[in-house]
């Protein structure tokens, strides 16, 4: 570096305000300059622009540092005599810089002493140019605490970037810092404006060298009566192009200078009618500009991995929609097999909805085991017919064959009725099973066949139970089942005659399709087998009861706040969940349709996607929710009270148990 302590910009000129002999050298210190604040102004033409490169050409000539910010690209004519760096946004420059570059750009101007220009009117996004100025200049400070280097920093169009009304941005209030604090470490700045008057008066009034150019604007020629004097406010509209009154704190007086003109190229110069010859700029070396090609690619690198990361994250979440669409299609359909299913049911005959098949079974095997214990057991059958008849006497059931004779409080008919003498003739006519046949004389049952009518035995496939079809071996003699329409004592009685046996077919009627029934049982078979009958028909009937009576019981709670048992095994399915998933869920109930990354952040989660449908998942599978479009979700309270009700509910219960659903989740 150079040890000249002052350079010559230009020359003093005779006219009013000048003091000094015309067409003597004007010296400025360098140290002042570098290290100082100075502002340059006057109108467009006037000159200012070319002082300005004067400065910096005869700072460069001595080897000292600057970074100049170039706001409309008339600075790189610098290149035709300097190896200086031109730095922007598009490829008139060296190089096209980023924010991710300012730091790297810092480290070039002040510690390896590389002179820049940084082209801000190459940016076509204006944001992107203030975020690039403002990490340039934060970086220039904080390394100049460290380095304490002097270094000048020119801002052209400074009123742009601190303005005398309005907000000033956040590149204003940087450099504006530069301003006040930067001297201390060697860090100095000079603005540039053609309009003073916009200019904040804070920065000018603290300036250490001005220079005002022709201005003749009244706003503008009042700041010159403000800040030096009125005499100067009228003499500045009458300066030449180039010259200006120059103002210092190291110089007692106003001097009246003409500035020399720049030697490099001027490519701010107004274009004329002369052909345009652009002279061969020089070029900085490849090893200057290779650590900042090096930031380009690596940024070209994320930029490229960010967007396909984008990519693959724009299909796998497309690819969630999927299939969560796919599930809510195939719930729907599972929904609508089901009530396919219970629709073809409900035209089965005998088919009862409240019946679980787990309970259907249960009354399969008691049948089955009835059955078997009464071969075993058959020659109690005065217990077995009065089981038959206390079974039928239960179900309370009657139809027209039936209604010949009612029964009274006591088990006894209220009348003489057929039945009842029907009853007590196969007691006279039989033999040997007379004992068993006393009982139903005394108590007919009400399915009993009355023995002085034509009509032939039920047909065996119209019962539709499973003594209907069922047959079991008793003392050596098959007995087959009269359906599910003939009572014990009815069996008893036609299974027995006056000659002490009857063809057990004769009673059957016709056989079912698939089934021999053509056997000749002895006579004790036929009344072992009238009992087994009976006893089979009670006891399916018996165990119906009590599977009605079972699922009563557990469908609700003990306790003196009873609640259904599905209501329970709902409230107890919500305790389990995690909190926050129920708290998805009360958010659901009380703002309705929404998203789950919307409900997890409500619930107190982070906003993460995959956590949002992790709980959301649960809730949907567990039936609590609902997709019903466009990435929401519903509550279904109602429709899952009914789904696990095993009897249609009423409104009212549907309401109860909605309301202790909501309670356990927090929105009652």
């Amino acid at each position: 570096m150079a040890e000249t302590e002052h350079i010559t910009v230009a020359t003093t000129s005779a006219g009013v305000g000048g003091t000094d002999e015309p067409g003597r050298s004007v010296d400025l210190p360098v140290v002042e300059l570098l290290t100082g604040r100075g502002f340059v102004t006057g109108k467009s033409g006037s000159g200012k622009s070319n002082t300005a490169s004067v400065i910096a050409e005869k700072l460069l000539d001595n080897g000292f540092g600057l970074l100049i910010v170039d706001i409309d690209g008339e600075y790189y004519g610098l290149k035709e005599e300097y190896e200086i760096l031109h730095v922007g946004g598009d490829e008139e420059c060296d190089i096209q810089v980023t924010v991710e570059h300012a730091e790297k750009i810092a480290s070039l101007a002040l510690e390896q002493n590389v002179p820049i220009i940084l082209d801000i009117s190459s940016f076509l996004d204006q944001e992107e140019a203030e975020d690039l100025l403002t990490e340039v200049a934060r970086h220039l400070f904080a390394k100049a605490k460290k380095q304490k280097q002097p270094f000048l920093m020119l801002v052209e169009e400074c009123h742009e970037w601190i303005p005398e009304k309005g907000s000033v941005n956040e590149v204003g209030q940087m450099l504006i810092k530069i301003g006040k604090r930067g001297r201390k470490h060697g860090l100095g700045m000079v603005g540039i404006s053609q309009r003073p008057a916009d200019v904040k008066k804070d920065y000018i009034t603290q300036c250490d060298w001005l220079v005002w150019h022709r201005l003749t604007w009244n706003n503008d020629t009042k700041v010159v009566g403000r800040i030096i004097d009125s005499e100067y406010a009228d003499a500045v509209e009458d300066l030449d192009n180039g010259e200006a009154f120059l103002m210092t704190d190291w110089a007692e007086t106003i001097r009246r200078v003409q500035f020399h003109r720049k030697q490099t190229f001027d490519a701010g110069a107004t274009p004329g009618l002369d052909d345009f010859e652009r002279p061969e700029l020089k070029s900085v070396s490849d090893d200057l500009v290779s650590e900042l090609e090096t930031i380009s690619e690596e940024k070209e690198q994320t930029q490229g991995r960010i967007k396909d990361l984008r990519e693959e994250l724009d299909k796998k979440n497309s690819r969630i929609a999927e299939l969560e669409k796919e599930l809510q299609d195939a719930r729907d359909m599972t929904r609508m097999a089901e009530q396919f299913t219970e629709a073809l049911l409900d035209h089965v005959e005998g088919y009862n909805p409240g019946r679980t098949q787990k309970e259907k079974e249960r009354t399969r095997q008691a049948q089955l085991r009835g059955a078997i214990e009464d071969g075993e057991g058959a020659d109690d059958g005065e217990e077995v017919a009065d089981e038959s008849s206390e079974a039928e006497s239960s179900e309370g059931e009657s139809t027209d064959d039936q209604s010949a004779g009612s029964v009274g409080p006591d088990g006894e008919p209220t009348d003489e009725s057929e039945p009842a003498s029907a009853a007590d003739e196969p007691a006279d006519s039989a033999d040997e099973p007379a004992d068993s046949s006393d009982e139903p004389a005394d108590t007919p049952d009400e399915g009993a066949v009355t023995p002085d009518t034509d009509e032939s035995a039920p047909d065996a496939t119209s019962g539709g139970g499973f003594g209907d079809a069922f047959g079991s071996f008793a003392d050596g003699g098959p007995a087959i089942s009269g359906g599910g329409e003939r009572a014990g004592a009815d069996g008893a009685g036609e299974a027995t005659t006056a000659d002490g046996g009857a063809d057990a077919t004769d009673d059957a009627g016709d056989e079912p399709d698939g089934l021999d029934l053509d056997f000749e049982p002895a006579a004790s078979g036929n009344a072992d087998g009238g009992a087994e009958v009976a006893f089979a028909d009670a006891t399916a009937e018996e165990d119906e009861s009590g599977d009605a009576d079972d699922r009563r019981e557990s469908s609700t709670d003990e306790g003196p706040h009873s609640q259904p048992r599905f209501v329970v095994d709902l409230r107890t399915e919500l305790e389990e969940m995690d909190e926050k998933t129920r708290r998805m869920l009360q958010y659901y109930v009380e703002q309705g349709a929404d998203t789950p990354l919307n409900a997890h952040f409500s619930a107190g989660g982070s906003g993460d996607r995959t956590s949002a449908y992790a709980h959301n998942r649960e809730l949907r599978l567990a039936g609590f929710v609902e997709h019903v479009g466009r990435g929401r979700y519903a509550p279904r309270l109602k429709a899952l009270v009914r789904e696990r009700a095993p009897d249609e509910p009423s409104a009212t219960d549907v309401v109860d148990a909605v309301t202790e659903l909501r309670s356990t989740i927090g929105t009652a």
